[in-house]
């Protein structure tokens, strides 16, 4: 039988690479940061192998440890999850779930309350990231993303959303498309490395009118939550995605502004990588993350405008 080295320092070494940090992985673990060294270079004594170059006071991870951590983290992952199956009551299935920044912010945030009353507590982590994600560096289960971003995993369109142009009723406005070319206009750009976001003269192609200097005027977010809140807030019309105005246009912090819309180009995909596909937890999620957008882009308040 071959030789295992210390599951102790294997830990310590998963916990050191994937914090980036011996100081975090020694919170992490309740030990100090000189013993997860400690543990390390025994580890890589017993291997053979370096795991991390030390230099001026760093340590980064050799070829051997950045083959070494995805396949690590997951034989952790399925002890742990072992572990709380023979736990029997104690057991809180754990999720990890990547979506767009601007629907970490409030969009899924204020929904998770109604998984967790479903289907049970559950320890989820919520990470607003913009793509490419990391998915066996971060362990992440399920990936909410704009476009089909990840071939190498299991990926699948769910939906495809618009934008609308939205106004806080407060904002005096025009019912017709020319006349949104004399109100202060919010743009949205997801920056050089995002998709397109379609433009404010995309929108007046669309609609058939001519707005002039107009459509480069007015204020600029970089983010769709920001745009919206921008919206709400008064000082302009937004062309926000559905899946994000919808609820707002429902209580009336929101209206159309006209009844042009605009289809994305692309649709809304899932992404779960097959470690992940198999667990009840990660199907149940799954399921309910889909009636969620699917209800949201097909909001009664989207269908007809309340101009």
């Amino acid at each position: 039988m071959v030789a295992l080295p210390s599951l102790r320092g294997l830990q310590s070494f998963e916990a050191a690479a994937r914090t980036g940090s011996f100081a975090a992985a020694a919170e992490e673990l309740s030990i100090s940061a000189a013993a997860v060294s400690q543990l390390i270079r025994t580890v890589e004594e017993q291997m053979g192998r370096k795991l991390f170059h030390r230099v001026n006071r760093r340590a980064v991870l050799t070829e051997a440890g950045v083959e070494m951590l995805p396949r690590l983290s997951m034989a952790f992952r399925e002890i742990g999850s072992v572990a709380r199956d023979v736990g029997g009551d104690a057991f809180r299935p754990r999720l990890v779930v990547s979506v767009p920044p601007s629907m970490a912010m409030g969009w899924l945030s204020e929904r998770i309350a109604g998984f967790v009353a479903s289907h049970g507590a559950a320890d989820i982590s919520l990470r607003g990231d913009d793509d490419p994600v990391p998915f066996d560096h971060e362990l992440i289960d399920i990936r909410l993303s704009y476009g089909p971003h990840y071939r190498e995993h299991p990926t699948e369109e769910i939906v495809r959303d618009a934008v609308y142009p939205v106004r806080a009723p407060t904002l005096a406005g025009a019912t017709r498309s020319d006349g949104l070319a004399g109100l202060p206009l919010i743009h949205t750009d997801w920056g050089p490395t995002g998709a397109s976001f379609p433009s404010w003269r995309n929108w007046f192609d669309a609609a058939g009118s001519e707005p002039g200097r107009a459509a480069q005027r007015g204020l600029s977010a970089n983010s769709s939550r920001a745009a919206l809140d921008l919206a709400i807030s008064g000082l302009g019309v937004a062309l926000a995605q559905g899946i994000y105005c919808a609820q707002a246009l429902e209580e009336g912090k929101l209206v159309r502004a006209a009844a042009q819309s605009l289809e994305l180009r692309q649709p809304y995909c899932l992404t779960i990588p097959e470690r992940s596909a198999r667990r009840d937890a990660v199907a149940a999620f799954r399921e309910w993350l889909i009636g969620e957008c699917m209800r949201a882009v097909g909001s009664p308040a989207l269908v007809t405008p309340s101009i």
